[in-house]
């Protein structure tokens, strides 16, 4: 028969485990967004005033303190168990607290802004396709034809119909512009799958930033009501 003592750190340290697992699963996805080649094509375009190289950066900072936040809980909360340190366990509940308050704005954001990232992208095409087609630079047209094979798409619908010649210098080899897929469409289809799968994390990381935030207040009662009770019916004499 197991104590709560002995439970207690068995727990903490299976918790622990799936709180760093969760914080590496953000790390990761933030560093495949931000070292992507469909992401770094976008963001490299070399504009004036790239508006989505902005959300790019700040995307990948926010991901990285965020997994960083939640390993250090972790681990705080892991240490606070074993060594019984209320001060440990108020460093972890803090962060999970900051954890949280950066989630909630971020899912916010989510809501507010759902089409502002998708807009940014596609404005950044839709410059480097206009600077091909006056045939403006030479350089704009090997990162039009990179972003067409990395989103194996090919220019975009026109109603004016002089879109041809652009197809056929930056297409794909083989790819025939009436049966290749419009950019616009293929890049914000692209980018909902993404956005919807980085939504989801942050939900799962909500959810499990409130049961730190909660566990970690039944540990500091915990060890603050036993350390109180240690010498209950003890007595020195003098």
């Amino acid at each position: 028969v197991y104590t709560q003592q002995e439970l207690l750190p068995c727990k903490s340290f299976t918790e622990t485990l799936l709180f760093q697992l969760l914080g590496l699963s953000i790390a990761t996805l933030s560093t495949v967004t931000h070292y992507g080649l469909h992401f770094t094509l976008i963001s490299n375009a070399s504009l004036d005033s790239n508006p989505y190289r902005v959300i790019h950066h700040r995307a990948f900072y926010f991901g990285i303190c965020l997994s960083m936040t939640l390993i250090l809980a972790a681990l705080l909360s892991s240490a606070a168990t074993v060594r019984e340190s209320q001060c440990l366990t108020c460093m972890g509940f803090f962060c999970f607290a900051l954890a949280f308050c950066g989630l909630i704005p971020a899912a916010c954001w989510r809501y507010t802004h759902s089409t502002e990232v998708e807009d940014s992208m596609m404005d950044v095409y839709d410059f480097v396709y206009e600077e091909v087609r006056r045939n403006t630079s030479n350089f704009r047209r090997h990162e039009l034809t990179a972003i067409h094979e990395a989103f194996l798409c090919c220019g975009k619908h026109s109603p004016f119909g002089d879109t041809t010649n652009v197809e056929n210098k930056t297409c794909p080899p083989g790819q025939v512009y009436n049966e290749g897929q419009d950019c616009l469409q293929e890049i914000q289809d692209f980018l909902r799958k993404h956005m919807d799968f980085v939504f989801s994390l942050l939900g799962i990381a909500i959810g499990f930033t409130v049961y730190g935030m909660i566990l970690s207040s039944f540990l500091w009662f915990s060890i603050h009501f036993s350390s109180n009770l240690y010498r209950k019916g003890k007595y020195i004499l003098r």
